[in-house]
């Protein structure tokens, strides 16, 4: 069903994000699993005879029966979402509805819930970003060898490979995929504690010296670890580590775009992302071909930096034992960082796996500025043929300034042209030595190799061409 459009719908709704993401945290998802762990809870009592197995049978058979509207009507009388849930679930179980929550406080129902579906969240983005280094393996693969110019202070520099400079963003994609997958991996739960974390309630109900079965069986049941220590929440530190890692994966794909944006504008014009047969580039110039795709990875990434903030402040205000002053910001922050973070890989995998490499601007700018960096070939050949270093810096540098007024005119880069004529040079070099060194095409170092290396790191790590 579409999103009704008769009132506020927040883009990610239904513009930004995949649908499996947002079903992680719809509310009818969440409302299941606040029923998965009452029945989890119900299961491990039964257990100490709290429970009888008649009732446990009960709250499964309707562990499914979600009642939104419900629920949403008794919450507007009592202000309280969970009692509302737990009133609904307890209604439809009459034997068993009421043992439900026995012990337990709202926070058991909500915090591990939603590290169930932190964690299921980055299974998500793990599997999409897998796929997106795959396809930049590819591009780094077929352009490793490619030469292009290289760019520093955003003034032509060196040659590199075009393969190189993917593979710099491969390598930060790579370490943004550990560093999501050990969060992945470290990610726990609160555990089922009480009001305060310490069990109080449930000592008093199995015996202290049951409780470190109790909660094994909990685990075993949810399929997550359990913090050691907690109060009536599990460490809003977790959250923190959690945003700052997605954010680490924004900020790596917010180069590449801004990268790509500014090589797509039409003085360099080298890359470009794809660009569609009825697609339209402005309302009223209708030559455009702006790069949205990348603007948009752009715009969404600078508010994904920004839930750091948020979380440091939830972890650092968290007084005492609990303050309520994170709930609210939880409610968007939570799933608006896991979509927007799933918008960005589904876009940057577009981008990369339709990636449009213009081959004649490649060699078009490594012809206009590639001479001036091979004069630091001829400097160093005609050093090692007994020249003075710094007079021929100099002289060097003359040629290049006057080759770029050339450049600027919009004439051909006569450069080579200058150095063959300049008698103090040919002293020391011949025609034929100058113009091998003005050859900037190949002066890129083992670039290719360190590329194909990062191709390489990623397959390496993501178990492609495993099977």
């Amino acid at each position: 069903m579409p999103p009704s459009f008769e009132t506020y719908q927040s883009p990610f709704t239904w513009r930004y994000g995949s649908e499996p993401m947002r079903a992680l945290w719809s509310e009818r998802h969440k409302r299941r699993l606040w029923r998965r762990i009452w029945v989890a809870m119900a299961e491990a009592q039964a257990g100490f005879g709290l429970v009888t197995p008649e009732q446990v049978d009960e709250l499964r058979a309707h562990e499914q029966a979600i009642d939104i509207e419900a629920s949403l009507a008794i919450e507007a009388q009592i202000h309280h979402d969970v009692m509302a849930e737990l009133r609904v679930f307890a209604g439809q179980c009459l034997s068993a509805g009421g043992i439900l929550h026995l012990g337990m406080t709202s926070m058991d129902v909500v915090d591990n819930a939603d590290a169930l579906r932190v964690r299921a969240s980055l299974d998500l983005l793990l599997e999409k970003l897998s796929g997106l280094l795959a396809d930049l393996a590819a591009q780094i693969e077929r352009w490793a060898h490619t030469p292009i110019m290289a760019f520093t202070h955003l003034q032509p520099a060196e040659p590199s490979t075009l393969g190189y400079r993917l593979a710099q963003y491969g390598q930060d994609l790579l370490a943004d995929y550990d560093n999501l997958k050990r969060l992945r991996t470290e990610m726990k739960a609160k555990g089922l504690r009480g009001a305060v974390g310490t069990s109080a309630a449930f000592a008093d109900l199995i015996g202290l010296e049951q409780l470190p079965a109790f909660e094994a069986r909990l685990s075993e049941a949810l399929g997550i670890g359990f913090y050691p220590a907690v109060t009536q929440t599990y460490p809003r530190k977790q959250d923190y580590a959690v945003a700052c890692g997605l954010a680490g994966l924004g900020a790596s794909l917010y180069k590449f775009a801004f990268d790509l944006r500014l090589l797509q504008s039409p003085p360099i014009g080298e890359l470009a992302e794809a660009f569609g047969e009825h697609q339209v580039g402005s309302t009223a110039m209708p030559f455009k071909r702006n790069p949205i795709r990348a603007e948009k990875i752009d715009s969404l990434a600078r508010w994904l930096a920004q839930f750091p903030r948020l979380a440091w402040d939830n972890a650092a205000h968290s007084l005492l034992e609990r303050t309520l002053d994170d709930s609210a910001n939880r409610r968007t922050a939570l799933p608006e960082a896991f979509l927007i973070a799933d918008e960005l890989l589904r876009t940057a995998r577009g981008i990369v796996s339709g990636l449009r490499v213009d081959e004649a601007a490649l060699a078009r700018n490594l012809a206009i500025y590639g001479p001036f960096a091979a004069s630091e070939r001829v400097l160093v050949a005609a050093v090692k043929a007994g020249g003075d270093r710094q007079a021929l810096h100099e002289r060097l540098r003359r040629h290049s300034l006057a080759a770029w007024e050339q450049v600027q005119a919009g004439e051909p880069n006569d450069l080579a042209e200058r150095i063959t004529a300049d008698a103090a040079i040919r002293d020391l070099l011949n025609r034929e030595q100058i113009l091998h060194w003005m050859q900037a095409g190949a002066h890129f170092g083992d670039a290719p190799l360190r590329a194909m290396r990062v191709a390489e790191m990623i397959a390496e790590a993501c178990g492609l061409g495993e099977g």
